[in-house]
């Protein structure tokens, strides 16, 4: 019974909801923000939202982490020249955030770090604040980077994964 229950809460869930939570002048002010992020530090952030599980997932009882690092691998966040990409992933019909990192971030953040920063996030999305939980989880991420992979002076970190939010 709880299988057929989010079965159903995640197909109600559509493109449209993911429209509306995040419209196009949010995610250009979100393209933008990754955009200054990355000027700072040598890695890679992109920001995945999907409006519900695939089918599959949703089937074989699989949760918000597993289609995150599914993600990650998609959309190629581990191919990074330093290693140091990250995914943040938002699952609307959970209001599920997942932070996906490579194993050179990762060398320095630990799992209960990043749940440190997950929670305020997800108060965030609870409250249909969608646009603001991403830009903390952007800020936060940026925080890490700048303090593990900060370029030194004149140094330039090329756009190795596109800026821009990608939504399913």
């Amino acid at each position: 019974m709880k299988r057929v229950a989010r079965l159903i809460k995640h197909r109600l869930w559509d493109e449209t909801d993911t429209r509306r939570a995040l419209p196009p002048a949010a995610l250009a002010r979100i393209e933008a923000r990754i955009a200054a992020s990355e000027q700072g530090h040598s890695g890679e952030i992109r920001v995945s939202v999907e409006a519900g599980l695939p089918l599959s997932y949703l089937w074989k009882g699989l949760r918000a982490r597993d289609r995150a690092i599914a993600q990650f691998g998609k959309l190629r966040v581990w191919d990074t020249e330093h290693n140091n990409g990250v995914l943040i992933y938002l699952l609307l019909a959970e209001h599920a955030i997942e932070i996906v990192a490579d194993r050179g971030l990762n060398r320095h953040v630990s799992r209960a770090q990043w749940q440190a920063l997950i929670e305020p996030m997800q108060r965030d999305f609870r409250a249909g604040r969608f646009e603001d939980g991403l830009n903390r989880a952007i800020a936060a991420t940026d925080g890490l980077l700048r303090q593990h992979f900060a370029l030194a002076p004149g140094e330039f970190n090329p756009n190795e994964l596109p800026n821009r939010p990608h939504l399913s």
